[in-house]
Parts: C-alpha cells; sequence; structure tokens
C-alpha cells in the first residue's frame, strides 16, 4: 500500500467522544440505498396487479421469489469482496446495478401499455439487477461500520445504532416519496417512483465515491475497503468483471423468471442449503460437544425466526392489497397512498428503539434471555395481526375499515421486531466458533430467505371476496380468516419458544 495515501488520525475530523465522519458516509449511503429499496418495494405489487395486470396470487408468489432471492445474493457478494476485490468496489458495483435495476423498471412502466412482450423483459431483468446489486452493497457497507474503530472500542455500539438510524431514515423517505410521485391511482404514474428510487441509489452512489477516500479509513489513516493483500490474488482483467457482472445478473434474472413461472424450487434449494451446513458443521470433528451445543441453538432459533418474518414481511404484499382495497384512505382533503402505510415500520423504529434500549437497561438482572426476547416478539406480532383480524371482523363485502387499525397493527409489529431482530444477530456473533462465524451467518441469511419466499406463498392466499383458500387444513374465507392465520401461527411459535426459552438458556450458558 502506498504510504502516502495513509492520512494521519487528525486528519480524520474524530474525536474519543465523537465518532469518525465516515460513518456518516456511511450512513448516507445507506440510507439511499434503502430509500431505493424499500421505495421500490412499497409500489411492486400494486404495479403488477394494476398495471401489468397479473393477479394477486402470481405477484405474491414474484413478491416472494424476488425477495428470498434478495436475501440469498449477500453470500455471493460477500465472499466476492473477501477474496477479489474489497468492500469499496462491491458497495459501488452493487449500488450502479441496482440504479441501473431500477431505470430498466421505470422503462418497463413506460411502455407497458404499448409493448407487453419488452415490458415484461424489462420487469424481470430490472429485478434481476436489483438482485444482484444487493447482493454486492448489503453485506459489505455494514461491516465497514466496525472497521472504522480501534478494536475493543466502546463508540462501536453507539455507531451501529447511528447506522440503523440511516437505514430507518431511508425505509421511511422510500415509500413516502416514490408513493407520493408514483401511487396516484393511475398506474401510469407508477415509473416515476422507480425513477426516484434509481435516482436515491445514484446519489448514494456519488456520495459514496466522492467521499469515500477521505473519511472511509481506518483509526492509523488508512484506507479501508481495498482490494484483499494476498499474494495468491490476481488482479482482475476489467473486460472479465464486467461479462462476470452480466452473467450473474443472468443467472439472476433466470433463477427468478423460473421460480415465479416454471418450477417453484427455492423452497427446496434452502432446505437442502440448510442441511448441508448444518451436516458440514455437525461432522466437523474439531469442534468440541459444547460449541456443537451452542450451534444447536442458532438453528433451532433460525426456525423460528421463519414464522416471525414470514408474517412480518407480508407488509410488502397482502397487507399492500388490504391497504389498497379495505382500508379508509380518504382524509377529506388528500387520499393518504397505500404505499405510505409501509414507511411506518421505519417510523416506529426511530421512535421506540430508544426506549426498548432504555427498557433492557432498566430491567437489569431482571432483563429476559435473548430466546425469551424473541419470544417475546413473536407474541407482539400476534398481537398486531389479532388487532387487525378484529377491526375486520364481520364487515360486509366492499366496506372500508379506520386506518386506525393498519397503525396499530404496524406498531405492534415494530415492537416485536425490535425484541427478535437485533437480538438474533448478537446471539449468532456470540454463540458461532470463529471457524464458523461466517457460514453460521449464512444460516441466518437463509432463514430470512426462507422467511420471504415463505411470504410469499401465503400472500398468494389472500382471499378476495370470491374464492376460499387453504392453508394446512385451515380455510379463509375473509380477511378475518387469513389475519387470524398469522395470530395462530406466531402465537403457537411463541409459545413453545417461551417453553423453551429455560433450556436454549442453559445450553447458551453450557461449559460441558
Amino acid at each position: 500500500m502506498d504510504q502516502s495515501e495513509i492520512l494521519k488520525p487528525e486528519e480524520l475530523d474524530s474525536t474519543p467522544k465523537g465518532h469518525p465522519k465516515g460513518l456518516y458516509v456511511l450512513f448516507a449511503t445507506e440510507m439511499w440505498e434503502r430509500f431505493n429499496y424499500y421505495g421500490m418495494r412499497a409500489i411492486l405489487v400494486l404495479f403488477m396487479t394494476k398495471a401489468l395486470l397479473f393477479d394477486k396470487a402470481f405477484a405474491s408468489n414474484l413478491y416472494g421469489s424476488y425477495t428470498g432471492l434478495v436475501y440469498l445474493t449477500p453470500l455471493i457478494g460477500g465472499f466476492v469482496a473477501d477474496r477479489y476485490w474489497g468492500n469499496r468496489r462491491s458497495i459501488i458495483t452493487g449500488g450502479i446495478l441496482m440504479s441501473i435495476g431500477n431505470l430498466l423498471m421505470f422503462a418497463c412502466a413506460s411502455m407497458y401499455q404499448s409493448n407487453l412482450q419488452l415490458s415484461s423483459f424489462l420487469f424481470f431483468t430490472g429485478l434481476g439487477f436489483m438482485i444482484a446489486g444487493n447482493g454486492f452493497f448489503k453485506p459489505n457497507i455494514s461491516s465497514m461500520v466496525g472497521q472504522l474503530y480501534p478494536a475493543n472500542d466502546k463508540r462501536i455500539d453507539a455507531a451501529y445504532t447511528i447506522f440503523y438510524m440511516g437505514i430507518n431514515v431511508g425505509g421511511a423517505l422510500g415509500p413516502f416519496i416514490c408513493g407520493y410521485f408514483g401511487d396516484t391511482g393511475d398506474p401510469a404514474d407508477y415509473k416515476w417512483a422507480f425513477l426516484c428510487a434509481s435516482i436515491a441509489m445514484a446519489i448514494g452512489v456519488v456520495v459514496f465515491i466522492y467521499l469515500k477516500d477521505k473519511y472511509i479509513r481506518h483509526p492509523n489513516g488508512a484506507p479501508l475497503g481495498l482490494s484483499p493483500l494476498k499474494s495468491d490474488v490476481v488482479k482482475p482483467n476489467p473486460a472479465l468483471v464486467y461479462v462476470s457482472l452480466l452473467v450473474f445478473v443472468a443467472i439472476c434474472v433466470g433463477m427468478l423468471y423460473i421460480d415465479a413461472t416454471v418450477f417453484s424450487y427455492l423452497s427446496y434449494l434452502l432446505i437442502v442449503a440448510v442441511v448441508g451446513i448444518a451436516y458440514m458443521i455437525f461432522t466437523d470433528k474439531s469442534l468440541t460437544r459444547v460449541e456443537k451445543k451452542k450451534i444447536s441453538v442458532i438453528f433451532i432459533v433460525a426456525f423460528f425466526v421463519v414464522f416471525f418474518w414470514s408474517a412480518f414481511e407480508q407488509a410488502g404484499a397482502s397487507l399492500t392489497f388490504f391497504a389498497e382495497e379495505q382500508t379508509q384512505r380518504d382524509l377529506g382533503f388528500f387520499t393518504v397512498p397505500a404505499s405510505w402505510f409501509q414507511s411506518l415500520n421505519s417510523i416506529f423504529v426511530v421512535a421506540f428503539a430508544p426506549l426498548f434500549a432504555w427498557l433492557w437497561i432498566k430491567l437489569g438482572k431482571r432483563e429476559p434471555s435473548a430466546p425469551t426476547k424473541m419470544a417475546l416478539g413473536l407474541f407482539l406480532l400476534a398481537i398486531g395481526y389479532f388487532i387487525i383480524a378484529k377491526g375486520v371482523n364481520e364487515i360486509g363485502p366492499g366496506v372500508k375499515v379506520s386506518m386506525i387499525w393498519l397503525i396499530g397493527m404496524y406498531a405492534f409489529h415494530t415492537w416485536g421486531e425490535l425484541c427478535l431482530s437485533p437480538i438474533g444477530l448478537s446471539l449468532v456473533n456470540k454463540l458461532a466458533p470463529v471457524k464458523f462465524a461466517s457460514l453460521l451467518m449464512a444460516v441466518w441469511f437463509l432463514a430470512n430467505a426462507g422467511s420471504n419466499v415463505l411470504a410469499g406463498k401465503l400472500s398468494a392466499l389472500y382471499p378476495d371476496g370470491t374464492n376460499t383458500t387453504s392453508f394446512a387444513g385451515y380455510e379463509m374465507h375473509t380477511t378475518n380468516d387469513f389475519f387470524m392465520l398469522f395470530v395462530f401461527m406466531a402465537g403457537t411459535a411463541a409459545a413453545i419458544l417461551f417453553l423453551l426459552s429455560s433450556w436454549l438458556q442453559k445450553t447458551m450458558n453450557s461449559t460441558t
């Protein structure tokens, strides 16, 4: 590394009490990326059903395939960054691919009425670019936050809290802005939502490119996120890189198209992957009995996480249908776009995250164990669905309910998320042996991917008032029946996890 690239620590404008300016560069970059992702997601199923005229079941399954693959590709992107070209290049590449993806969606939404065949091609290609881009972007930007600080620096936890706020600021602004311009009631306007998302991602890339060299640096002044300095790593040929990226995008497009239209294979692929990883880990003779017991806790917790996120992620599919069709959104002077309700989760996270952090500290020795907190998260999710189920109970066809039911549900869902999501990630980091730290984090990603695929399949069961759907023998005739399905699922999972929490806690702390 050229010594001229190393800055003196005082040039980084960091103080022991403050934070490096690099944190705010990463904050802004992640904020614009989350604006892009959540803004586009907020109108995706509406665009599919109202513009492309897909039926709700197909749109829901396609939504599940898309979001499932979004959680799978970071496994590839993280490997490429670690092995070949570093965090910086991956973040820039991922951002550019996602911006292009939304531009293709803009083109798709601009011509769906005049050239349906080309529009369909652009639609799947645009989603493929988004999937591939997320794979490069997502695993790399988060890992750079901790690198800005010396080892064991007490500011790291606060830094991740600030970074997490960036995620949620973007998550709140994306649906709001994209919904304002695109979700107007005229399907022809959806294109403006995709354009807004593309511009947001481009801003994030520009911010990162122009500020990374000055601020994204180690406390000793060395630049962070460069290519691995290993003798056996060959510098990639630019032409080969571009071709490889196009091949990767093509694979993502193909995987999405096949799962959505030919054969739904993703669920089976994920199960095989989890079983394969479990076999690889538990047959490793270098692991001690205690380590294997702790790893078993990760797999058990990941299983329960599937029930949480498959219900939580209805936000982008069935709950959007509900907001559009069965929620009274007319305020008299303004009609609230259905897509705006997807901003609620991020708004509530920003509002309530400090309260939950204070609560755990305040409880002191009475603070619940990690498994108990996660069970509580599932229980709060079940309450959220119970609230909205009561809101639609015994109402006639075509009757719209107050938006307060949807707002109340999202509040409980957010409280559930704050009990489960950060706790689960921390649990994996604490219990995973160093040798399998990345592989076990992959299990967590796979659980999230599986949750999203299942979320799409469950959303496909959303009743439209004319047909009856069923799941595991449970028949659903109304939206009340549909929402009660999640009450039963999440409530049962919460009860079982509560019963297991004491044993799981003992297993986590086991020394024999």
